[in-house]
């Protein structure tokens, strides 16, 4: 058909397709014979040839060898085992597993175990077993085979076969010891009970692994030097599944393992897959130590190999094992760091995984040094990873806290773009609780932003340190420099202004720049022009078309204007809670910032779980208008926070009320009064965002009487949960929040977090 088009083809092929079959209704053997071989040959193509599945089954009845062997052919090929025709096949198998003609005998094995059924399988397992004692060699080994298909379909067969199989590893016969390990791996996977027969075997597996191994040249069987690598590899496969968790069976294998481990040529690759799995079966099995130590030495060896498939293969079972040995593998932690300048990036991902498993407190400097050099030249898709891992192994293994903050100051200059937030707010909180080292870090992160502005975490980190730490700078000057150079506020602003007018800037370092010029503003170390021209930046931002930013300099424009009232907000933060980082909340694909619209507040998550019912929020706002406050705190639904249920309309009182009642000041009588109680002890926090995650001391006021409402907050799946928002007249300002969880079915209540969130209402 050579010329033709595809079309000529497919026209061809229907022609002769139509020829077969009109022949089929003939009764001539010879072309039933002929026409089967054409048939395959379509079938080969790609062309539909089911119509002759039936003719296959005629000339397998057939007494001539030939017909069966081409009959049985096409059974395999145009059959499987979900076809109907294939009930009509067991009983020409069942006649010919009985034939007196071994290669017939050998045809109808070799059908079964390729298209055998659940229930072929079940009718001719008595047939299967009998041919398993066979005392022909051929014939074992294809029923070996048969025996593996009807175990992995029908596991409920498997006690038919282990004396069987149990007296196959008997057999000298190299193809009869490989199906029969096989068969026996099998087995004991899917049915762990029979363990205990097999592991008898154990001696008779290391007396054949040892004659494999001490043998001479066998030309039969003889691969690159090494006798049979396939039955070796089959039987320490056995062995490694016989030998876990039974201590007799492993030390049974010692011996021959470390024989193996030791004699067996490494300079070919046959030898090489010997090694790799003699070195599973001693991590598998319960080994000696000085057994699993050569194992890992063994590991160690291929990571030199030149080729780069032993090597990601040793790192790859390094991985697994570092956890069983760890001081063993890191007798390899030099060559293991070399490969982290490999030119295949599987091998570096693996060498970076080992990497960070051999951090401990006695290698963490140099490992860690290695990781950052690595950093500077990684793949971007490494460094998300690496500055977690990085950050992580620091905050555990530490030294201390100079270190610590000396390491993150290096993670932020090198990958500040792929620095997640979880580990952003780890550094910020140990800035906070390191207050001897807060001019030293407060400094370095002042420099580091007048070298670079384009890395964002760098950036984050630092206008939250200059907006909470700029009197600091200012009254002690860049420390750590020789000589000593002085700060001024107008550099300051000159940086914090370049940040916002840098090409790199997006509308989460907007807010934070915003934010620390604010701050700024509360420190006395801030002349007055530069205060007034702080004042001029946040009104040039007021019309800004990005809502949050023109949102926050209208806030801040009116919170500068209150007075004295401002230094107590924009004061100082204390130290947040301390929390470790947990590996469980890092996600792959989850950075800081970039083009991220919500609040992120770098001194925790979004949410804090209160771990009492009663809920202390202190708001240091001092009313300049009823019309601000009822705007801040919101006057409509629209207040509610999102995802939770909007408070029921309260005709005489509302929780503005509340505030407004907290600094003396009584609400206009027609102000409108519906709204969560939720915002008003969150809002205040939303406005000086990030830095609000905990509170700040407030200026006392005229307390008054307001009175109690319970608002409820949650009312389905048999839980009810209410909120009681109330005023302590022995502290001023501060609004206790009373949660009452109450369960309504029959079921008990567990688990149960209550977490205070801030809200965007505005």
């Amino acid at each position: 058909m050579q010329g033709k088009t595809l079309a000529d083809e497919r026209s061809l092929i229907q022609k002769e397709s139509a020829a077969i079959r009109t022949s089929f209704k003939e009764e001539d053997s010879y072309a039933r014979h002929n026409n089967v071989a054409k048939l395959l040959y379509i079938h080969m193509l790609g062309y539909p040839a089911h119509f002759g599945q039936i003719e296959c089954l005629k000339l397998v009845a057939s007494p001539r060898f030939s017909d069966k062997r081409l009959g049985y052919l096409g059974i395999m090929l145009l059959l499987d085992e979900n076809q109907e025709v294939l009930t009509l096949v067991t009983n020409s198998l069942k006649n010919d597993m009985n034939h007196s003609n071994m290669y017939a005998v050998g045809l109808a094995l070799c059908t079964f175990a390729n298209i055998s059924s659940e229930e072929m399988s079940r009718d001719l397992a008595n047939e299967i077993e009998k041919l398993l004692g066979s005392s022909n060699t051929y014939i074992r080994k294809k029923a070996a085979l048969c025996a593996l298909r009807v175990v992995k379909k029908v596991p409920d067969l498997i006690d038919h076969f282990v004396s069987k199989a149990k007296n196959l590893l008997t057999d000298r016969n190299h193809g009869n010891l490989l199906a029969a390990t096989t068969l026996i791996s099998e087995m004991v996977q899917a049915d762990p009970k029979c363990l205990s027969e097999f592991r008898n075997a154990v001696p008779l597996l290391v007396r054949h692994l040892k004659t494999l191994v001490t043998t001479g040249y066998s030309p039969e069987h003889d691969v690159s030097g090494i006798t049979d690598p396939f039955l070796q590899v089959k039987v320490l496969r056995l062995m490694r599944l016989l030998g876990k968790g039974d201590q007799q069976a492993s030390e049974t294998m010692n011996d021959i393992l470390a024989q193996v481990a030791t004699n067996t040529d490494s300079s070919k690759n046959v030898g090489n897959s010997i090694l790799y799995e003699t070195v599973l079966t001693v991590l598998e099995i319960e080994a000696d130590t000085g057994l699993r130590v050569m194992a890992i030495n063994i590991l160690g060896k291929f990571l030199s190999n030149r080729d780069n498939n032993i090597r990601y293969v040793a790192l790859n079972t390094l991985n697994k094992v570092v956890s069983m040995d760890t001081n063993a593998v890191q007798r390899h932690r030099n060559i293991i760091l070399d490969c982290l300048r490999d030119g295949d990036i599987s091998i570096r991902r693996r060498a970076l995984e080992l990497s960070y498993a051999l951090i401990n407190e006695q290698n963490v400097r140099v490992l860690i040094r290695e990781l950052l050099a690595f950093l500077e030249v990684a793949d971007t898709e490494f460094k998300l990873g690496m500055t977690t891992q990085i950050s992580l192994a620091a905050e555990r293994y530490a030294p201390n806290k100079r270190w610590h903050i000396d390491t993150f100051l290096r993670v932020l200059k090198l990958a500040g773009n792929h620095v997640r937030e979880e580990i952003l707010s780890s550094f910020i909180r140990l800035v906070a609780h390191t207050p001897e080292l807060q001019a030293y870090t407060a400094s370095k992160l002042y420099t580091a932003l007048q070298a670079d502005i384009s890395q964002e975490s760098l950036t984050l980190a630092a206008v939250w340190v200059i907006g909470e730490f700029s009197e600091i700078l200012l009254e002690g000057g860049i420390v750590d420099e020789e000589p000593q150079r002085q700060a001024t506020d107008s550099s300051m602003i000159d940086l914090l202004v370049s940040v916002l007018d840098s090409p790199y800037v997006n509308s989460l370092i907007r807010q934070f720049v915003l934010t620390a010029l604010t701050k700024m503003t509360g420190r006395p170390t801030t002349s007055a022009p530069q205060q007034h021209r702080i004042m001029e930046l946040l009104n040039s931002y007021s019309t800004s078309p990005e809502l949050e930013i023109q949102q926050r300099a209208v806030e801040f424009e009116n919170l500068l204007q209150l007075g004295e009232i401002k230094f107590g907000v924009l004061e100082r933060m204390p130290p947040p809670e301390l929390k470790a980082t947990v590996m469980g909340i890092v996600v792959e694909n989850k950075p800081v910032g970039s083009t991220a619209s919500k609040e992120v507040d770098l001194l925790g998550d979004d949410s804090s779980t209160v771990t009492t019912p009663v809920v202390n929020v202190q708001s240091p706002i001092v009313q300049n208008s009823q019309d601000l406050l009822a705007e801040i705190f919101g006057t409509g639904p629209s207040a509610s926070p999102s995802g939770s249920p909007p408070a029921p309309p309260q005709p005489q009182k509302s929780s503005v009320d509340d505030i407004l009642g907290l600094f003396g000041s009584s609400p206009a009588p027609n102000s409108p009064s519906s709204t969560s109680v939720s915002v008003a002890a969150t809002t205040t926090s939303s406005i000086f965002a990030p830095a609000a995650q905990s509170p700040v001391p407030s200026q006392p006021a005229a307390p008054s009487a307001p009175r109690l409402q319970t608002y409820p907050a949650y009312d389905k799946n048999e839980l009810r949960i209410t909120l009681t928002p109330q005023v302590s007249p022995q502290r001023p300002g501060v609004v206790n929040i009373l949660a009452r969880f109450q369960v309504t079915g029959t079921n008990a209540a567990a688990g149960i977090n209550f977490q205070a969130a801030v809200p965007k209402a505005r």
